[in-house]
């Protein structure tokens, strides 16, 4: 059990059967009444986020997810085969428990698959992946510094605004959260 003193970012708790990462948290202590925890969960099944307070000193269940190493091997009707690199067992992902982190799955990519109460429930990818340009239009001669952008579909289907002088075949560091071009970092 764990109590809301000890309330911290990233903490995974149990609430109705589900586990939940906590992203934000504040204590409030109101001149009036008493104290309570107001908090922002992200479900980590389904990634959706929800407004919680608790009163001070309540207690829940400390929500055990595991993280296993694996690697995606293959997609086959909206699931995804991974292997564990340990034990070379292959688990299968449906795209909604994946959610949108299948636009930037590339084969052999190692990620961490999280795991809640003996079941695969999703994936946590790197913050940042490298992917090569699959299609863009062609940048125009003296666009490099305009500070324009444009559409790139990625190898992996992935569609993110890129700078006019980004060709196709360059590759690129994308931010997964965000899915943000970062840089160019070969040709």
């Amino acid at each position: 059990m764990v109590s809301t003193s000890e309330f911290k970012n990233g903490l995974t708790i149990e609430l109705d059967g589900e586990a939940y990462a906590i992203i934000e948290f504040q204590h409030v202590k109101p001149g009036k009444g008493g104290a309570f925890v107001r908090t922002k969960l992200r479900n980590v099944k389904t990634g959706s986020v929800l407004d919680k307070t608790f009163r001070a000193g309540e207690k829940m269940p400390r929500a055990i997810v595991e993280r296993k190493r694996m690697q995606f091997l293959y997609e086959n009707d909206d699931q995804y085969c991974f292997m564990d690199v340990s034990t070379y067992e292959q688990e299968q992902l449906s795209a909604d428990q994946l959610g949108s982190a299948v636009k930037y799955l590339k084969e052999e990519m190692t990620v961490d698959i999280m795991v809640f109460d003996g079941k695969l429930i999703g994936l946590e990818m790197p913050s940042t992946v490298e992917l090569r340009v699959a299609e863009t239009d062609p940048g125009l001669r003296g666009d490099t510094a305009s500070g324009g952008s444009k559409p790139a579909k990625m190898e992996t289907g992935a569609i993110i605004q890129v700078p006019l002088f980004i060709e196709v075949g360059d590759v690129l560091k994308v931010d997964t959260r965000t899915d943000n071009y970062i840089e160019r970092v070969a040709r």
